[in-house]
Order: structure tokens, then C-alpha cells, then sequence
């Protein structure tokens, strides 16, 4: 008998992408809005730059960075956007290492419209990763284990940003 898969995790983000649908704009402009009609995230911004949990996070402390300005290319970004969201990347590690004390981290950007990329807003993910990830459950159970809620990551790290950014 083969196996069924149900991705509870990929399901809620699906779900989630439809109803962003309704909006007519991006996302990322949206939380920097202060929108209503998204979950803000936001953990940190600059003048050219912002930070935000991922909604349906990898891992703990999964991050977003971006420019402010609405742009979809890497090639679009100003050379003082990319050094800023190159601080706040190495702001990130050094606050995650603190806070989290992952054993790696995935870090990159999805290009093009088969990259995976679910927002029309060029963005950094910044995932922590641990040693004793439960990996295998996504491939046998179909589902995603969060060892945290993404609301309560983003106030652990808007306090350390606070603090580290003045």
C-alpha cells in the first residue's frame, strides 16, 4: 500500500498564500506598512533595510532580511542596500548564535518564479540549522515539528535588536 502525505505545515502556508491573494501588494511592504492585514513580524529595520521572522519558519529563528524599497532581483538592489543587509546579516548570526546556539546555517536568496519563491520581494533566508533536527519526520510523517512560535521569536530577537542597533 503506498503512502499517503499530509503536510499540515505546507497546507497552512498554502492556505495562508491564498488569502494574500486578496491583497494588492507585496507582503514585505505590507508588514513595513504596519498593515492590518498581515501578521507583522517585523524584528528589525534600518533605513534601507528590515528584518522579519518567517511566518512558517524551517527552523527557530528562521529570518527574512530586505530591502525596504519593493524590488524582485538581487541585480535591482543599490550598493548601500546590499552592505546594509549585509550588517544586519551579521547582526542575525551574531544574535541567533546568542540566543539559539545553532550548529550551522542555510543562507540565501530564491530567484525566479521556480525558485521557490512564494513573495514577489527580493529577500535573504536566513536559516539556523541544529544538530538534533527531526528532518526524517518531514520525509516519513509529511509534517513540520516548530520548536517555536514565530510570534514569540520575534520578540526574543526585537529585544536583542533594540539593544545591538542603537
Amino acid at each position: 500500500m503506498p503512502l499517503k502525505f499530509t503536510n499540515l505545515f505546507s497546507t497552512r502556508k498554502l492556505s495562508y498564500i491564498k488569502k494574500l491573494k486578496d491583497i494588492n501588494e507585496c507582503i514585505l511592504c505590507e508588514i513595513l506598512k504596519g498593515s492590518e492585514n498581515v501578521t507583522r513580524l517585523l524584528v528589525a529595520e534600518t533605513e534601507l533595510a528590515a528584518i522579519c521572522v518567517n511566518k512558517f519558519p524551517y527552523n527557530s529563528a528562521h529570518l527574512m532580511i530586505f530591502p525596504k524599497r519593493h524590488i524582485v532581483d538581487y541585480r535591482e538592489m543599490s550598493d548601500a542596500e546590499k552592505k546594509e543587509i549585509d550588517i544586519l546579516l551579521t547582526k542575525s548570526l551574531d544574535i541567533i548564535d546568542e540566543l539559539y546556539s545553532p550548529c550551522g546555517y542555510n543562507i540565501g536568496y530564491n530567484l525566479g518564479d521556480f525558485s521557490g519563491a512564494s513573495i514577489k520581494h527580493i529577500h535573504l533566508h536566513l536559516v539556523p540549522r541544529y544538530k538534533n533536527e527531526l528532518g526524517f519526520i518531514d520525509i516519513i510523517g509529511g509534517a513540520k515539528i516548530i520548536v517555536e512560535d514565530p510570534t514569540i521569536t520575534m520578540k526574543r530577537l526585537r529585544e536583542k535588536f533594540k539593544l545591538e542597533l542603537k
